[in-house]
């Protein structure tokens, strides 16, 4: 029993630092602020929730499909991994230099949708809230849960962080002003850094499993 729950436990661990950081919430915060910057404080926690309830399902419907993506197109874990360590070093990179994925939100995306009710599912839920990155993590997490019912740890990591996400959401432009754009910047090349060492070491993780199978 011990046992068990340790194991959980580090998985837990695993998946809220590698969600919390590819989501990065105090780095998209600052977005958010500013496309929301024309509604009302409670608009803005109405486009926060439904923005956050998006990416969530979406986080949720990719956990489920991994494991079966896999079977569907005969991938390995390894292979994922390892390309999904590359995504995620990229994506690090990208976070250590203080800069918003292309795949996140573009000018277009920004000005195209005008109302709070379209802009809370897109661009804000998906691709904002939720981006490539996030998917590309839930699906690899998926495929590599230590135990049966580690599925379920998983889930809980979702719903731990995206609450997480909702409350700092929430926060807007109070957050941003006690903590400010430097402050912001400063946490973002932090987690960027905490995402490219996750993504060296599921390469790692990768090589040495298949290398053990030659």
């Amino acid at each position: 029993m011990p046992t068990f729950i340790n194991t959980e436990i580090q998985f837990l661990v695993l998946c809220l630092s590698t969600l919390f950081t590819l989501i990065n919430p105090l780095g998209i915060t600052p977005i958010f602020v500013v496309m929301t910057e024309r509604f009302t404080k409670n608009e803005r926690i109405q486009i926060a929730k439904k923005g956050i309830i998006t990416g969530t399902i979406t986080l949720l419907v990719f956990t489920f499909l991994g494991s079966i993506i896999f079977k569907l197109y005969g991938i390995t874990v390894e292979a994922f991994q390892i390309m999904g360590g590359i995504l995620f070093f990229r994506s690090g990179l990208r976070m250590l230099e203080a800069q918003v994925g292309r795949s996140r939100t573009t000018e277009t995306e920004r000005e195209e949708f005008k109302e709070a009710e379209e802009i809370a599912i897109s661009p804000i839920g998906v691709p904002l809230i939720t981006g490539p990155g996030a998917i590309t993590g839930v699906m690899l997490l998926s495929g590599k849960t230590p135990m049966t019912f580690s599925i379920i740890t998983l889930l809980l990591a979702v719903i731990i962080t995206m609450t997480t996400f909702y409350y700092i959401l929430r926060a807007g432009g109070g957050l941003g002003k006690k903590i400010g754009m430097t402050g912001m910047r400063v946490i973002q090349r932090i987690m960027g850094l905490i995402l490219m060492v996750i993504a060296v070491q599921f390469v790692i993780n990768g090589i040495e499993t298949i290398l053990l199978r030659l």
